[in-house]
């Protein structure tokens, strides 16, 4: 997910699923010649006290296979249990909305060691809650810390409207949609559609092509941004209509800046994950089909680990949610079983780049354990290892960032980090080669391209709107069929009419002929005009049944849309949800469809 560009202090911790209880007096010593220093470390604005998790460890918990077994038959629908491809229902015929699609092919026998982002890839939040969330607590930081009129607080959040791939025009306040060559096809002017004259004018006769790209311009590529996105419409419309309202000299770029700088606020003092720690199930979906799928990619030999930017309270918290065996009420209680589907697990900020200075695995070198509190120089990519002391806090709770540890507890079934490099990473995995290493995340430049380019690793982009995208295409596809009819159709009566136009210009002709001529042009001017409109009808038709204002996800009229045109590039797999893994063979070989040129189509059977 995106990283905040502001230094931030993190923790590290190493540590086993085999803990004593949470709340301990002992005070842990680091055994080395660091001077200690005694000093609580918690997560910067979290309350100590919340959390939706019962501390009751002495109940016990089920493991291993029941665990598993309790997600196959738990489904959230009440209906039939997952058939994950390892069970003896599996290995039936996908639905093509939960298939995987592939772009360059990749043979899972390679894979060593599979990674996931959690925020959004694993943990689905549910946008009309969530998201909503969130844009009421953007609001209220703009009118409370930067100084927004109290009218904002009536303001309400559609979640429907935004959608990932736009680009927002920060400087003339406008949001944007292209395709896969930069042309703008759809644009708003906060929530007025600007013509195609107005469109053309403003990013069509330009003698240099702008690229879209920071600091005039921001993309719209993530799920979490789709809230910020209306918000600035909202501000542009309010800023055209109450001139008198807005403060002198904050121009669409200044308000823009200040959502960015509101949305950074709720992410950092932690009143987002506060409200989703108290109740997971209302902000993030159900998957049953997750514990299935890591215990499949464990038992098929490979290397597991989460990668996160979320501190270690909260990935506690949202990882117990999707993994932790429920109860017959319900409920669930907080512990660390979900650590048993992981060989590593590292929560922070985490360094794509390959640091030549790599936090060490300390655990071999403590005689006695202590959380060890790291902060990343921004200028450097290694970690500065400040030693300290300290009383373990109570666990299970957001704003509890180091769990107490025990020195016999120590192993290799998993070790948790606050903070890391992808250098480190490695050595812990024993990875060979980055080309080993599937790495499974939502943001297509966060997760997936510096993933990509920078470290080498396959990738697999989750797309939740897919699905639904999926079941329209089906839905519609005889419209789609009939808008290609139409659109060689208006070509035919088109070349036509430049005929008899040439013929009448240039040949020698008599009046009858003339006349017969002119006729037919008129007629088939009319044709073409009426197929024009038509075939304009039916494509704003089409357009609207997917989305009334952005059209299909993954196109801009007959073009691949940009988005599309990023994931075909980056990702080498792609599908809706990462349980979708778990309907596939381990070691399948993933191969794409073949490419096909224009002047193929028509001569290569489909």
């Amino acid at each position: 997910m995106r990283i905040p560009k502001k230094p931030v202090a993190f923790c590290l911790s190493i540590f086993s699923p085999d803990f004593p209880a949470p709340c301990s007096s002992r005070i842990l010593r680091f055994s080395s010649g660091f001077p200690a220093k005694i000093k609580p470390i918690y997560a910067a604005g979290f309350n100590h006290s919340n959390s939706h998790c019962s501390k009751d460890h002495s109940a016990g918990t089920m493991l291993g296979d029941k665990a598993s077994q309790s997600h196959l038959m738990a489904n959230r629908n009440g209906g039939e249990e997952p058939r994950v491809w390892s069970s003896h229902e599996g290995g039936c015929k996908i639905d093509i909305g939960k298939q995987i699609f592939c772009n360059r092919s990749l043979n899972m026998r390679n894979i060593v060691a599979v990674g996931f982002d959690m925020d959004y890839t694993l943990a689905q939040y549910k946008p009309e809650t969530f998201e909503s969330l969130a844009y009421e607590g953007t609001i209220q930081k703009l009118v409370y810390d930067l100084g927004y009129p109290q009218e904002l607080l009536a303001w309400t959040f559609d979640s429907k409207y935004m959608v990932r791939g736009l680009v927002v025009d920060k400087k003339r306040g406008n949001i944007l949609k292209m395709d896969r060559h930069k042309y703008v096809k759809v644009a708003y002017h906060g929530f007025r559609g600007l013509s195609k004259e107005d469109k053309v004018g403003t990013y069509g006769n330009t003698l240099i092509r702008d690229s879209f790209d920071e600091p005039d311009y921001a993309l719209i590529d993530t799920l979490f941004s789709l809230a910020e996105a209306y918000m600035f419409a909202q501000l542009v419309d309010f800023k055209d209509n109450n001139p008198g309202k807005v403060p002198e000299g904050v121009d669409y770029a200044c308000m823009y800046k200040d959502v960015r700088a509101a949305v950074d606020l709720c992410h950092r003092d932690g009143t987002l994950k506060q409200m989703v720690a108290k109740d997971p199930k209302r902000y993030i979906n159900e998957d049953t089909s997750i514990v299935p799928l890591f215990k499949m990619l464990r038992d098929s030999g490979r290397s597991t680990f989460l990668v996160t930017n979320s501190l270690w309270d909260y990935t506690n918290i949202v990882m117990n949610f999707l993994c932790a065996s429920r109860t017959l009420d319900g409920s669930s209680t907080c512990n660390f079983d979900w650590l048993q589907y992981f060989d590593v697990v590292i929560t922070g900020r985490f360094s794509f780049i390959q640091a030549q200075h790599t936090v060490q695995n300390l655990a071999s070198s403590m005689k006695t354990t202590v959380p060890i509190s790291l902060r990343l120089n921004p200028n450097l990519e290694c970690f500065s290892i400040l030693i300290m002391e300290l009383l373990c806090p109570r666990l299970g709770e957001v704003g509890n960032t180091s769990p107490n540890v025990l020195s016999k507890g120590l192993n290799k079934s998993c070790r948790v980090f606050q903070g890391g490099n992808v250098a480190h990473l490695h050595k812990l995995l024993s990875i060979e080669s980055s080309s080993q290493v599937l790495y499974v995340g939502d943001h297509i430049y966060g997760d997936i391209l510096r993933s990509k380019k920078v470290l080498g690793w396959r990738t697999m982009l989750i797309v939740p709107e897919l699905e639904r995208e999926i079941e329209l295409l089906w839905e519609f596809r005889d419209t789609r069929k009939r808008l290609r009819l139409l659109r060689n159709e208006r070509d035919l009566v088109e070349d036509q009419i430049h005929h008899l136009t040439w013929s009448l210009k240039f040949e020698r002709l008599c009046d009858d002929e003339k006349q017969k001529m002119t006729s037919a042009l008129g007629e088939l001017e009319s044709q073409r005009d009426q197929v024009r409109l038509a075939h304009q009808q039916a494509q704003r038709e089409c357009h609207q049944k997917f989305h009334k204002i952005w059209g299909q996800l993954m196109k801009t009229g007959y073009q691949n849309s940009r988005f599309a045109h990023q994931v075909e590039r980056f990702a080498c797999l792609y599908t809706s949800q990462v349980s979708n893994l778990s309907l596939y063979s381990p070691d399948k070989y993933y191969r794409p469809s073949e490419d096909f040129m224009p002047h193929e189509f028509h001569i290569l059977p489909l």
